[in-house]
């Protein structure tokens, strides 16, 4: 199963990667894939690729319901 999560950019570094946070974990990802990238954008993270930008009411939506998820799991 492949698994695509909404992630909060917090740097634009160099050559088309940026610092990506969830939940305060951070990651170093590509982001060249997506357009006009910018410093608190949510993007869809993919085993290290930014593959789309995501409105970010949507992406807390989708966040909240991952919580849940793993908090019923438990």
């Amino acid at each position: 199963m492949c698994l695509a999560v909404p992630v909060r950019v917090m740097e634009l570094l160099p050559d088309e990667m940026a610092k990506v946070s969830l939940d305060g974990v951070t990651k170093t990802v590509s982001v060249a894939l997506v357009d006009d990238v910018v410093v608190g954008d949510y993007v869809i993270l993919h085993v290290g690729f930014a593959l789309s930008k995501i409105d970010p009411m949507e992406a807390e939506r989708t966040l909240a319901l991952i919580r849940e998820i793993a908090e019923s799991a438990s």
